[in-house]
């Protein structure tokens, strides 16, 4: 992964020193004095497109038929698998769902003093 970041950077870094003479350049450009006109020339006419003969194409009555597909071989009866039945599954404990009461607890005796 390391080397794959150093030739990223690598490549960023030729890419913009690249782009400083490209700007130069295109300065340099601007600054000068305008380009003469050069002279036009015409360009010869293009050949006509020969008239070539139309194809005729049948008509859609006159194809010929289209072929028969041949009768496909019959293939012997499969016998059928018959599965043992499945055993009966136990039943599922219910669970209770009334909440028990909680039973209240009275404070330990108070200690009582005597003298």
């Amino acid at each position: 992964m390391g080397y794959f970041n150093c030739i990223a950077l690598a490549c960023l870094m030729a890419l913009s020193f690249s782009s400083i003479d490209v700007g130069l350049a295109a300065r340099h450009l601007q600054q000068m004095s305008p380009m003469p006109t050069l002279p036009t020339t015409t360009l010869p006419p293009l050949p006509s497109i020969p008239n070539l003969p139309q194809p005729t194409m049948p008509r859609p009555g006159a194809l010929p038929p289209l072929p028969t597909m041949p009768a496909l071989p019959t293939f012997p009866a499969i016998p059928t698998a018959t599965l043992p039945p499945l055993p009966s599954m136990p039943s599922i404990p219910t669970i209770p769902t009334a909440i028990p009461s909680i039973p209240f607890l009275s404070p330990p005796p108070s200690p009582s003093s005597t003298p």
